[in-house]
């Protein structure tokens, strides 16, 4: 196999700009927030500028911006998730979906594949579902999503029974294999046209407390005492593993070898730009036939996910004229 394209970067006029089609480029209007998640009035202050916010220092504050977000955007009538479970920011994760559809209409001539027939599998889905969640109620895609806690597993499928919109098409599946990605919840005759993840990102917990206390001080002030708070949780699965980001990427894509045929990209988000070079080497050793990396960005935060496909032109081809008709 060929290495076609090795760093295909989006080009964009300003790199600190969330997606064309994210509903979440504007400034949040607190006031429609809260019409459709009363609770959140408890919630919304006044901040330095004399603007309407939130405290994101808050853990609270957070997981309630995101039901209201849910609620008003994606139609999502119930959304909670257990204390101390990841509450992502929901403009960045919505980035990477649209991101990602531009992905596969970069291989259908510009036209995004919407609908049931479009299948994507979430690695390490989490107890709070968000990227199946945009995924569906944007382009109407099926996703399956693994996880290793069975507490996050239990909490999707709540939230997915609780939500006439998400039903049939979410499906949450038990990792049971914890070295494993894909090997116990990629069924025989299970066929994606994506995967996501978003890896952990530390190599252990030391580091990212050190990381955090690091953040915090930068925040606070070097004279500060206070112990830094994880505004938007994780649990130790969700935020370190050996190895960190570049190990567990890594270990994706030697693995996604055995499926090489049964999914059209493979991505993973790659937080630490430090860690391309080694996952490029990876990419290179298995003989991928595409590699593509996409920049996205969120306020002064610049990120970016790595694809990779093993498809030929035909099997591409064949991919289009049989999964893709809308």
């Amino acid at each position: 196999m060929v290495l076609k394209s090795k760093n295909t970067k989006s080009k964009r006029s300003n790199k600190l700009e969330l997606h064309p089609r994210n509903p979440h480029r504007a400034r949040y209007d607190f006031a429609l927030l809260a019409d459709s998640c009363p609770e959140l009035s408890n919630y919304i202050q006044l901040n330095q500028y004399g603007n309407e916010s939130v405290d994101f220092a808050n853990p609270d504050a957070v997981k309630t911006l995101n039901r209201a977000l849910l609620s008003h955007f994606y139609g999502v009538a119930f959304w909670d998730i257990p204390p101390g479970y990841l509450c992502p920011p929901i403009p960045g994760r919505a980035d990477y979906i649209h991101y990602l559809a531009d992905l596969l209409a970069s291989s259908n001539e510009g036209v995004i594949p919407r609908g049931k027939g479009v299948k994507v599998l979430d690695v390490g889905i989490g107890a709070n579902c968000v990227y199946p969640i945009i995924g569906h109620q944007e382009y109407g895609w099926q996703f399956v999503g693994s996880d290793v806690n069975p507490v996050a597993v239990a909490t999707c499928e709540t939230i997915v029974k609780s939500n006439a919109c998400l039903k049939s098409a979410i499906i949450a599946r038990l990792q049971t294999q914890s070295a494993k990605l894909f090997d116990g919840v990629w069924k025989e005759k299970d066929r994606f046209d994506l995967t996501l993840c978003n890896p952990p990102f530390h190599t252990s917990e030391s580091a990212m407390i050190d990381e955090s206390q690091r953040k915090w001080r930068g925040v606070k002030g070097k004279t500060t005492t206070e112990k830094p708070v994880l505004n938007f949780g994780g649990t130790a699965a969700e935020l370190w593993c050996e190895g960190g980001e570049a190990g567990f990427v890594s270990r994706m894509v030697k693995e996604s070898v055995q499926y090489a045929d049964r999914c059209f990209w493979f991505t993973s988000l790659v937080a630490r730009q430090g860690n391309l070079d080694a996952i490029y080497r990876t990419l290179k050793d298995v003989g991928v036939r595409q590699v593509k990396t996409i920049e996205m960005a969120q306020g002064q935060k610049i990120s970016r996910f790595v694809a990779w496909s093993f498809l030929g032109d035909d099997q591409v081809d064949y991919w289009k004229d049989n999964y893709w008709q809308n």
